[in-house]
């Protein structure tokens, strides 16, 4: 993979495509641009054709709201999950991102009382002793080019793009993760560093929540970043150490349709329903299956927004699906396949109250095609943006979302992007994440 040019750190702090002018309009545009520099619109498109006349849709309503609860924290782990495939997917998520943590692995107590509140019976033991092995061997990822870790100026997140559903019964579950993290320091002049893991976790129902077994971790699929992203210099990351910035919480509470389940009326709830949001406007069924698309808009678009967000999105999967002969499969005519996910890496409220709020997101977008043309492969952008959300029938609705400059780690050193048909196991509607 080509090496990128390093940005100076200067006070635009923008790479890659030029920072948008203004806010972009609804959430539509907003939605796109979340799998737009991971290369799906534009690489699709040759040229820039107009947007085809939006078709006529009936009225889509939200389905009716239903009352859950959602995972609560103990110890800096959430807890209580659904006992469903989602809730095995959210906690597998949850626990492997609070163990890639700055807290995790660089404070022995926090460590230690985070696996036992994530581990089942009998468990603990053998996962405290991997998690410090891990600690350990993260010693070296963390410092940047700094003589020790700096705790505090530690950048260390992870962002789950898949999850495979390897094994399920009322029991237990084995799900396999695709994980992109990202690990440095703020502090020095060594840029975080981009890695791909494929983390597999196992997990039992126990005392009516999902535990965690057992959990091992080896390569994941690497992807190239996006090659018209630039590496960020390290001090630009300063917004997304330990103090300044949360990991996402999934929690896979869902409505009968499967969409998320309305939120709490808090920053909480807020910060959820905005990494949700992202992160179905990145599925593959927004370009693909229009009924599935309108029902996740309606779901998600605030009332004022819905008409316009509809009508730009509908022509949006119409241009990227024509552009690659894509069918409703999410396939092309010789069997390659669609593929395009939305990770969060992180969040920070901007602004909250009970009737609005604004989140920032850092997130990491995988879009490609799986297929036999190395071209196409799937490709990751780093991108920060921000989704303004108002208080509307019952939930939390999104209103726009404004996309700003990149925050681009440095490539995986040393590691060549796998091939292009490698990306269809991480494809497909079931290999989904749970959302928040």
């Amino acid at each position: 993979m080509a090496s990128r040019l390093r940005r100076r750190n200067d006070s635009s702090r923008s790479a890659g495509p030029p920072r948008p002018a203004a806010k972009l309009s609804g959430i539509a545009a907003g939605g796109v641009a979340v799998v737009t520099l991971a290369g799906v619109i534009v690489s699709f498109a040759t040229g820039s054709p107009s947007a085809p006349a939006p078709s006529a849709a009936s009225p889509v309503h939200a389905a009716p709201q239903v009352n859950v609860e959602r995972a609560r924290a103990v110890d800096g782990v959430p807890v209580g999950y659904p006992h469903t495939q989602d809730g095995a997917k959210a906690a597998a998520a949850n626990y492997t991102v609070v163990s890639g943590s700055a807290a995790f692995l660089t404070n022995s107590d926090r460590r230690h009382r985070a696996v036992a509140a994530m581990s089942a019976r009998g468990a603990a033991v053998a996962a405290g002793k991997k998690a410090n092995l891990a600690a350990a061997e993260s010693v070296a990822s963390l410092r940047g080019d700094n003589p020790e870790v700096s705790a505090d100026r530690a950048i260390a997140r992870t962002g789950v793009l898949s999850a495979r559903v390897l094994g399920y019964d009322d029991q237990g579950a084995m799900i396999r993760l695709w994980t992109t993290t990202v690990r440095g320091s703020a502090a020095g002049h060594a840029t975080p560093v981009a890695g791909y893991r494929s983390v597999t976790v196992t997990l039992v129902w126990e005392a009516n929540d999902w535990k965690l077994k057992d959990s091992s971790s080896t390569a994941g699929l690497v992807a190239p970043i996006d090659a018209r992203q630039a590496s960020n210099v390290a001090a630009d990351f300063s917004g997304y150490v330990p103090a300044a910035a949360d990991d996402p919480v999934v929690t896979g509470a869902a409505r009968p349709d499967g969409l998320p389940a309305p939120y709490e009326q808090n920053e909480q709830g807020a910060r959820a329903a905005a990494v949700s949001a992202v992160m179905l406007y990145g599925d593959t069924r927004f370009f693909t299956d229009e009924q599935w698309r309108h029902r996740m808009l309606a779901a998600t678009a605030a009332p004022s927004v819905l008409k316009s967000v509809t009508s730009d999105s509908d022509a949006t999967a119409r241009l990227v699906t024509e552009n690659r002969g894509v069918g409703t499969n999410g396939k092309s005519a010789d069997g390659s396949e669609l593929i395009t996910r939305t990770a969060a890496l992180a969040t920070r409220t901007i602004s909250s109250s009970g009737q609005a709020a604004s989140i920032e997101l850092w997130t990491a977008s995988a879009g490609g095609i799986a297929g036999g043309e190395e071209t196409r492969r799937p490709q990751v952008a780093f991108l920060r943006m921000t989704v303004d959300l108002t208080w509307a029938d019952g939930t939390w609705k999104t209103t726009s979302v404004t996309p700003s400059a990149p925050l681009v780690p440095s490539p995986p050193a040393m590691q060549q992007a796998d091939s292009a048909d490698s990306f269809s196991e991480v494809g497909g509607v079931g290999n989904a994440p749970a959302t928040a």
